[in-house]
């Protein structure tokens, strides 16, 4: 009953503020990755964003996976107002992965396991009314994941003989999209 009366407070003080939207990613859905997130205004020209993404895909062509799972969480300054014209937006967030590393792509192995993101989004919001608008952004930065790598044409075991977790640290574009956002 606590949790309830604490989600029904923090839902209605959403509501109050009105400067609240709810986000789809309109570009990822088209692959079948939902996006969604929720933006809420802390400033006169700040935001906070927390969004999530997932990709089920258990096979991209026939044999390599394509799952994982991202939480990422942004203060976005706007130039302009908020919610109108151009932002910059910086962001740390964690995510789970089974995939296929980039440099991977030709050959029989993938990765299963964790890391996290630090970076910058750039983006734009278009106005459409008082209550929609559309958030076209493009982001990335450095990754660092923790994992351990497999052969996907069931030869058992790990390709790779790390000890513990292999690691591996990049810099990688890994955000964008058109968010299709409804004011609360």
């Amino acid at each position: 009953m606590k949790k309830l009366l604490i989600l029904l407070v923090l839902f209605f003080s959403i509501q109050s503020q009105s400067q609240t939207f709810i986000k789809f990613n309109g570009a990822t859905a088209l692959f079948a990755i939902p996006n969604i997130g929720i933006e809420t205004s802390i400033g006169e020209k700040t935001t906070f964003s927390v969004d999530v993404m997932a990709s089920f895909w258990e096979s991209i062509n026939g044999h390599n996976p394509m799952k994982f799972y991202t939480l990422t969480p942004e203060v976005r300054y706007h130039f302009k107002e908020k919610y109108n014209g151009f932002y910059v937006g910086a962001h740390a967030g964690p995510d789970i992965y089974e995939l296929q590393k980039w440099n991977y792509w030709d050959t029989n192995k993938y990765e299963h396991g964790f890391g996290y993101r630090l970076g910058v989004t750039v983006g734009y919001n278009l106005k459409l009314s008082d209550k929609f608008l559309l958030d076209i952004f493009a982001g990335g930065g450095w990754h660092q994941g923790f994992y351990h790598g497999y052969y996907n044409d069931g030869t058992p075991g790990r390709y790779e003989k790390a000890p513990n977790w292999n690691k591996s640290g990049e810099w990688l574009p890994y955000r964008g999209g058109v968010m299709i956002s409804y004011k609360l």
